[in-house]
C-alpha cells in the first residue's frame, strides 16, 4: 500500500475540525443533563455542590464550540450543507437541554422553565429542523440568518442566567434580591425566547417558502 493512498484514505475518513467542534457540543448535551440531575436523583449536598460549581463553566466552554465550529469552516474552508445542518442541530441538542433541566429547581416547584414555553419551543425548533429536510431536498443548505442566531444568544443567555440561580441554590448563597423575583426573571426570559423563535421561524419561512413550495 503505498503512502499516497494510504494519506488519502486518512484524509477521507478524519472529520472536519470545524465538525469536530460541532460534535463536541452534541455529545455534550447528555453528559450536561446527567451533570444536572444526578444530584437530585442520589440526594446528595455533595454532588450539588460539585455540580454548582462545574456546570456554568463547562456549558460556556462547549457553547464556545460554536464560535470555534464557524471559525475554522471559514478559515479550512470547510464551509460544507452537512455543516450547515449539523451546526444548529447540535445548538438545538445542546439549548434544549438546557432547558429541560430547568423544568426542575432545587428551591421552587414548578422549576425556572414552564413546560408550555418548553413544549412550544421543541414544537418550533423540529419544525425548523423539518424545513431545513426539505430544503435540503431541493438542494439547498438553509444557513443560520440574523434572527435565528440573535434567538440561539438569547437562548444562552436565558440558559446561564437559571443556572445562576440554580447554582446559588445548591451552594447555599443568600442572595440579595427576593428569590421569586428572580424566578420570575427566569420566566421573563424563556418568554422572550419563545417569542424570538417563532419570530425567527416565520423569517425563514418567508424566505424559504418559494424554495419548496411545490412539494406541499
Amino acid at each position: 500500500m503505498s503512502l499516497d493512498f494510504l494519506g488519502s484514505t486518512l484524509d477521507t475518513c478524519t472529520m472536519k475540525i470545524s465538525n469536530c467542534f460541532t460534535l463536541m457540543r452534541f455529545c455534550f448535551a447528555p453528559v450536561f443533563f446527567l451533570l444536572y440531575f444526578i444530584p437530585v436523583w442520589t440526594h446528595s449536598v455533595l454532588l450539588g455542590k460539585i455540580s454548582a460549581f462545574v456546570m456554568i463553566p463547562l456549558l460556556a466552554v462547549f457553547e464556545f464550540t460554536d464560535y470555534l465550529d464557524g471559525h475554522y469552516a471559514r478559515k479550512n474552508g470547510e464551509v460544507s450543507d452537512f455543516g450547515k445542518l449539523f451546526d444548529p442541530f447540535a445548538d438545538v441538542m445542546l439549548n434544549l437541554t438546557v432547558f429541560f433541566c430547568g423544568l426542575y429547581s432545587s428551591w421552587r416547584a414548578g422549576g425556572y422553565m414552564p413546560l408550555i414555553i418548553l413544549l412550544l419551543i421543541m414544537y418550533r425548533e423540529f419544525s425548523m429542523n423539518f424545513l431545513r429536510m426539505i430544503a435540503m431536498k431541493n438542494g439547498v443548505a438553509i444557513a443560520a440568518r440574523k434572527g435565528g442566531k440573535f434567538k440561539t444568544v438569547f437562548y444562552i443567555i436565558s440558559g446561564f442566567y437559571m443556572l445562576a440561580l440554580e447554582s446559588a441554590c445548591r451552594l447555599g448563597i443568600a442572595l440579595p434580591v427576593d428569590v421569586a423575583f428572580l424566578h420570575i426573571g427566569a420566566v421573563c426570559m424563556f418568554t422572550v425566547c419563545l417569542v424570538l423563535s417563532y419570530a425567527s421561524f416565520i423569517d425563514y419561512l418567508i424566505h424559504f417558502i418559494p424554495v419548496v413550495k411545490h412539494d406541499i
